[in-house]
């Protein structure tokens, strides 16, 4: 039998970049699902990200035909019991970044498969926390101008510069770009897909 065909559900570079490094062969096919309908304030910071997750992976995999596994993903930040996404703008960027100064805040990316043409699903989640040194106006200004915080989970990318802001990471690197590989490695196992890098002897 055939493996089935891995599709990305995000048109995140960042995910993108993180499955080809893992060694997974796969395609993109960006999600339309609608990020802000779906929060809901009576569910926990984990099922919102879980939740999120699982809509974007049932979004495409509805409108595929042929067989195939759809990865989604959704990240975001939780600071003081507040959930910060993406940034509507620049002051909103300026306004997390400031919130986020000197915090011990934890980042959350729900996880969720969606195997077409069948009723089986997977959905799990990943928790790391990340503790912020001071920052200046003046270095919150500088990230703001250079464009880095936009459409990133609590306006800021640890690859992307903000690691200078960064003391400590306490789990996945990974989940804090924005997919925890070892979590997708273990979750994609029982759909008969793994790294072909992995599988190479």
């Amino acid at each position: 039998m055939d493996k089935p065909k891995l599709i990305l559900a995000s048109a995140s570079p960042r995910r993108r970049g993180l499955l080809q490094e893992a060694g997974y062969r796969f395609e993109v096919i960006p999600s339309n699902a609608d990020e802000e309908q779906l929060i809901e304030e009576t569910v926990s910071p984990r099922q919102v990200a879980e939740k999120l997750a699982y809509h974007k992976a049932k979004d495409v995999a509805d409108r595929l035909s042929n067989s195939a596994v759809v990865l989604g993903a959704d990240t975001i930040v939780v600071c003081e019991n507040q959930i910060l996404g993406k940034a509507r703008d620049s002051d909103h960027a300026r306004q997390m970044l400031y919130m986020l100064s000197r915090t011990h805040h934890c980042v959350i990316t729900g996880v969720a498969l969606v195997e077409t043409g069948t009723s089986r699903q997977l959905t799990d989640s990943e928790i790391s926390w990340v503790t912020m040194r001071p920052m200046s106006e003046q270095e919150i200004d500088d990230y703001i101008a250079s464009g880095s915080w936009q459409d990133k989970a609590g306006s800021y990318a640890v690859q992307e510069g903000a690691d200078k802001f960064i003391v400590r990471i306490d789990g996945s690197y990974t989940n804090v770009v924005g997919l925890p590989m070892d979590l997708v490695g273990r979750m994609l196992k029982p759909f008969r897909i793994e790294s072909e890098r992995r599988t190479e002897t």
